[in-house]
């Protein structure tokens, strides 16, 4: 039941300590202030790390040459691996009813392109039509290169949004011709990539048709695949690796390389990235926690510190109030009232002032690896829930201890 006249003494007492009060309320609202702080940077790594592995398909394993660091079989170190369409098929050969996607490219990283009297420099890639799943892209206007642009060696082209926006601007490009490199290519299609406009610069062809168009024979850049997906993560890991090692085996004795050369044949396999990646925001989140719950206990303890004082403050006045018929419930909850106020308040002050900074310093931050921090409201009203609770246990001992001492001790307080 609502009692006024608590009420008026609790403002009365907060009114004559407005000092203690307000460094009491600071301490607690800092509290909760920092950890809902926390929490968002904590969930602004976390966007930042999942959008990193948007990028590309789940559990990719992509594999690339470089150059040979030991001497084997008489052929001395330094030499220059090339990938050829001879190692994509014997791959297949071997993995194909064990792999998902499976696909391998050429890059030209700049190329010279035209429409009309646009024109710009763009990295283009021959690729095979599975490429699409491997960037885990998405065609927003026309198709993808399928199967019979490939067999065919279709001067086809699907270009990113942004190549869109630079050449056709707000013209439809399906259909027309795009010069590359002084060869014509029919427009099939428009990608968006979840990775962003650096991806949307991009200029996708049929492998065989870069090939055969710019004189680079047989060669291939990279070599991408993924398995089957597992139930759980530790399936997951032990059959990429050993498809890895497989692969990577494979691999170096076609070309003459060193089974333990590492530097000729680079494998990296996305999903022990993911699982270093996630471990270390997982730490991050729980460092984040512990310093906000650390701090919220700090001023816990100062509210707990300030009932003591206010107790001491007013032993008389309780020694009078039990003389006069008070019970100890009575005296528990005067001095709980108190302390729940305080907490309640700072903790919405505390707690609104978080949500209000992330929400406007927040977008103000661009990095690949910090998106969006936020904190979910739940979560950040529970933690005010539990601080609200932590303020009355704070009080609840000075109070008890207030309920149980004898009227004719608290009179004789000085």
């Amino acid at each position: 039941m609502f009692n006024i006249e608590r009420w008026q003494e609790i403002f009365e007492a907060i009114a004559k300590n407005k000092l203690r009060t307000f460094l009491t309320g600071v301490s607690v609202a800092s509290g909760i202030f920092i950890l809902v702080i926390l929490l968002g940077v904590g969930k602004g790594l976390q966007n930042g790390i999942e959008k990193q592995f948007e990028r590309d398909a789940a559990g990719l394993i992509s594999v690339w040459t470089g150059t040979t660091t030991k001497e084997f079989k008489g052929l001395n170190p330094g030499r220059q691996i090339q990938f050829r369409n001879s190692d994509y098929n014997i791959a297949v050969q071997k993995f194909g009813d064990q792999l998902e996607i499976k696909s391998a490219n050429y890059i030209f990283w700049n190329g010279a392109m035209v429409y009309g009297k646009e024109t710009g420099n763009y990295r283009y890639i021959g690729v095979y039509p599975d490429y699409l799943s491997v960037e885990n892209a998405t065609v927003i206007e026309g198709r993808f290169i399928n199967e019979n642009d490939f067999k065919n060696s279709e001067k086809v082209t699907v270009i990113g949004q942004k190549v869109k926006f630079d050449l056709f601007k707000d013209k439809s490009p399906i259909g027309e011709q795009l010069v590359i490199n002084n060869i014509n290519f029919k427009v099939i299609g428009v990608f968006t990539d979840p990775a962003g406009e650096r991806e949307e610069t991009r200029v996708y062809l049929p492998l065989t048709t870069t090939q055969q168009a710019f004189g680079v024979g047989d060669k291939i850049s990279n070599l991408d695949f993924t398995l089957p997906k597992k139930e759980t993560y530790e399936e997951a890991l032990a059959q990429s690796t050993k498809f890895t090692q497989e692969l990577g085996a494979l691999l170096r004795s076609k070309n003459t390389i060193a089974p333990d050369d590492e530097s000729a044949i680079g494998i990296n396999d996305s999903i022990k990235n993911t699982k270093q990646f996630y471990d270390l925001n997982l730490y991050i989140r729980l460092f984040f926690w512990w310093v906000g719950i650390c701090t919220i206990i700090a001023g816990v303890v100062g509210v707990s510190n300030i009932m003591l004082i206010i107790v001491k403050e007013r032993t008389k006045e309780i020694g009078i109030r039990k003389a006069l018929g008070a019970s100890p419930s009575s005296i528990i909850g005067m001095i709980l009232h108190e302390s729940i106020f305080i907490t309640t308040i700072a903790g919405f002050i505390g707690l609104l002032s978080s949500l209000l900074v992330l929400e406007i310093v927040g977008p103000q931050v661009t990095s690949d690896y910090f998106i969006n921090p936020e904190v979910d409201f739940r979560i950040a009203l529970t933690t005010l829930i539990l601080l609200v609770f932590a303020g009355a246990l704070a009080g609840f001992f000075p109070a008890y201890r207030a309920a149980k001492i004898k009227p004719i001790v608290a009179l004789r307080d000085e």
